[in-house]
C-alpha cells in the first residue's frame, strides 16, 4: 500500500462515528488484556444487596444497561457530556432509570440528600470522595474501576504528549475516602498491554479520546504516524503499557 492510499485510509478512520463509551468499532483492532477482577461481576454482587444505586457517569449508559437484571428497586445514573446524556436518557429512561444530567469533578458536590444510595457505582470518572461518603447510606457501598493516570504513557510520548492527570492513582483517592469515613475493603492494581493491530485503529482511537492528544489529527500528527507505521512494518508491535485500579469502600457506620 503507498504512502498516499495509508494516509487516505487514516483520514477515512478519523471520519468514523463515536458514541457513548462503545469501542465496538475496534473490535479484534484494539487489545487490552484483562484485569484481576471483574467490575461488571462485582457490581452484580453488589447490585443484589441494594435498594438503591446511583451509577457516576455512566456514558452512553452502555455498561450499566448490561447489569440492567441485577437492578435494585431506585435507579438513578448522571452524565456530564450532553451527546452521552442524551443517549444514556434515551437507553435507561424508559426502564425507569433516573438520569441526571450532573458535571463531576474531584471536588463539586452531587444533588443527592445524604445517605440517598445503598450503592456508588463509579467506572472511569472522576468523584468526590466527601460527597461519596455523604450521600451513602451507613454501611452502604462505593465500586469505582479507575484508568490509572499513567495508563499508556508511552502512547502519548509517541506523539509528544503527556499525561494530563498523572496524580490519578489509588494512593491520591484512599487518603481522602478514608478520611471521609470510608473503610477500604479492596484495593487493587493491575498491570497489562494495549496493542493496536494498524495504525488507522490508533487514529479512531485518538480522535473518540481526544483528551490524550489535544488537537489531534491525521494532518497535525502525520510524522508520529508515519513513525508507528515503519513500526509496524519493522515487525514490532504497537504495544503499549495499561494500568488500572480497583477500590471497594464501605461507609461506617459512626465516623468520628
Amino acid at each position: 500500500m503507498s504512502q498516499e492510499t495509508l494516509i487516505e485510509s487514516w483520514k477515512y478512520e478519523e471520519q468514523q462515528p463515536f458514541s457513548g463509551w462503545d469501542f465496538s468499532y475496534l473490535d479484534g483492532r484494539m487489545l487490552e488484556g484483562e484485569p484481576d477482577w471483574s467490575y461488571s461481576s462485582r457490581a452484580s454482587e453488589l447490585l443484589k444487596q441494594s435498594s438503591s444505586v446511583v451509577d457516576l457517569d455512566t456514558g452512553g449508559g452502555e455498561r450499566f444497561f448490561e447489569l440492567r437484571e441485577h437492578w435494585c428497586n431506585k435507579v438513578v445514573a448522571t452524565e456530564g457530556y450532553l451527546p452521552n446524556f442524551k443517549l444514556a436518557t434515551e437507553r435507561l429512561s424508559p426502564l425507569g432509570v433516573k438520569v441526571e444530567n450532573i458535571q463531576l469533578t474531584d471536588f463539586a458536590p452531587m444533588p443527592f440528600d445524604n445517605g440517598e444510595f445503598d450503592l456508588v457505582l463509579n467506572r472511569h470518572s472522576a468523584f468526590n470522595p466527601d460527597e461519596v461518603a455523604r450521600v451513602l447510606a451507613i454501611g452502604g457501598t462505593f465500586l469505582t474501576q479507575q484508568v490509572h493516570g499513567l495508563w499508556a504513557q508511552d502512547l502519548l510520548e509517541a506523539f509528544d504528549a503527556k499525561p494530563q492527570w498523572p496524580e490519578a492513582t489509588s494512593e491520591k483517592y484512599l487518603p481522602r475516602l478514608k478520611a471521609a469515613g470510608l473503610e477500604i475493603i479492596t484495593n487493587q492494581e493491575w498491570s497489562g498491554q494495549l496493542t493496536f493491530t494498524d495504525v488507522g485503529a490508533i487514529v479512531y482511537f485518538l480522535k473518540a479520546t481526544p483528551w490524550l492528544v489535544p488537537a489531534f489529527s491525521v494532518e497535525s500528527h502525520l510524522k508520529y504516524l508515519l513513525n508507528l507505521q515503519k513500526q509496524l512494518e519493522d515487525q514490532e508491535m504497537l504495544t503499549f503499557s495499561a494500568k488500572k485500579y480497583l477500590i471497594e469502600a464501605r461507609k461506617l457506620e459512626i465516623h468520628i
